[in-house]
């Protein structure tokens, strides 16, 4: 009995050794504690690595003492995916994004995680005036400019910089009359992940020659995780009381409206899909369901809206300096992208809140203005913080 013991824990040990001498995959990360392991898949470094107009790109990877993991990639400047913990510890990943680079140059969905420039949202007939001067864009949605033309920042390959593990500097020097835009834009974009499990987004912009300019983040979440189905179930409030109708092409008709009594009326917390089938209402005709600015209460870094995922339990509240929220529920997503866990981009699986000045602002002069003149700094910063509700 002895000897069959010893034969017993020996082989154990040995069971133990190999176990820990086992090789994580260059694609997972490990945290361990008392209480659980948490697995985080990581997008392959490889298949990020690319040369596209000259320039290299990568992926990188942000993290703060909570584990919250962010994925970001220099070309486009897309949040590539982003772990946060579930009511249950789980890490789950809440920004769907594609497997690789060469995805991301294919996708007929052009702006999954994008950093938006020139100008995000819409410039109706491609056309704006300075100074008596008009100026002419590229028209890439119908009759519209949208997200800065043909080629705009979702496009392009940003220098990258990571000063430590939480922080990804990128910088891009978009240059005079790219896509129609005057002047020489120098533009930088800081990602960081803080202590207080929040996102945060710093851009700064400054100009040779006066122009118009309009940045934000396009990513596209689903709190429940990647490939979990339909947000319309996510509960969503939003701090405002007044949205921008607009046009059959999604053009603010110019005229602020009260959201009181429709069915953009998230002031108190309200699943995103519960009046998204009033067939009455010819907003969401217009933009086949939410694809609205909303006007946001308050100056200053403000609260912008508060999103719960239904099944995880995830809240995710979004602070702010700019004047404006889109609020847009994947009414145009059409099954025809793979996303990086191997489920497609279904009708109403993802949603975004993009930060921003309001559409078409260069050619609304009672909308907030756009206009930067050389000497200025634009300066803005969005937050998105994350916590759970049990």
């Amino acid at each position: 009995m002895t000897k069959i013991f010893i034969i017993f824990l020996a082989i154990t040990i040995l069971s133990g050794c190999g176990n820990g001498n086992k090789e994580n995959s260059t694609t997972s990360e490990q945290k361990s504690d008392s209480t659980n392991v948490i697995n985080v898949t990581l997008p392959d470094r490889k298949a990020f690595q690319d040369t596209i107009d000259g320039k290299m790109t990568d992926v990188y990877i942000l993290k703060n003492k909570n584990g919250m993991t962010a994925a970001v990639t220099n070309y486009g400047g897309r949040l590539v995916g982003f772990w946060v913990p579930d009511k249950n510890g789980k890490m789950t990943d809440v920004v769907v994004g594609l497997g690789s680079v060469q995805e991301y140059v294919t996708s007929t969905e052009p702006y999954f995680g994008a950093t938006i420039g020139r100008y995000g949202n819409r410039i109706a007939n491609g056309k704006f005036s300075l100074d008596g001067k008009e100026y002419t864009l590229f028209k890439n949605n119908g009759p519209n400019t949208l997200h800065g033309g043909k080629k705009g920042f979702q496009y392009v390959v940003w220098d990258a910089n990571q000063p430590n593990d939480s922080t990804l500097e990128l910088h891009y020097l978009s240059k005079d009359m790219e896509e129609g835009f005057p002047g020489n834009l120098d533009v930088r974009v800081t990602y960081s992940l803080t202590g207080n499990n929040e996102l945060k987004f710093d851009y700064i912009a400054t100009t040779d020659k006066k122009t118009v300019v309009n940045l934000t983040n396009h990513a596209f979440f689903n709190l429940n995780g990647e490939g979990s189905g339909t947000i319309n179930n996510h509960v969503l409030q939003i701090n405002a009381d007044q949205y921008t109708p607009v046009d059959s092409t999604l053009i603010p008709t110019g005229k602020n409206e009260t959201v009181q009594g429709t069915p953009f009326d998230f002031k108190n917390p309200t699943a995103i899909g519960a009046r998204i089938n009033d067939t009455a209402n010819i907003q969401l005709k217009n933009g086949a369901g939410y694809d609205h600015n909303f006007v946001l209460n308050g100056t200053g870094l403000k609260q912008a809206a508060i999103v719960t995922g239904d099944r995880s339990g995830i809240v995710m509240a979004i602070n702010t300096q700019e004047p404006g929220l889109q609020f847009y529920g994947g009414n145009f997503m059409k099954s025809k992208n793979t996303f990086k866990g191997g489920a497609k981009d279904d009708f109403r699986t993802a949603f975004c809140l993009e930060t921003q000045h309001f559409p078409d602002s260069p050619n609304q002069p009672g909308f907030p203005s756009t206009v930067l003149e050389p000497g200025k700094t634009y300066q803005t910063t969005s937050v998105y913080q994350f916590s759970v509700k049990k």
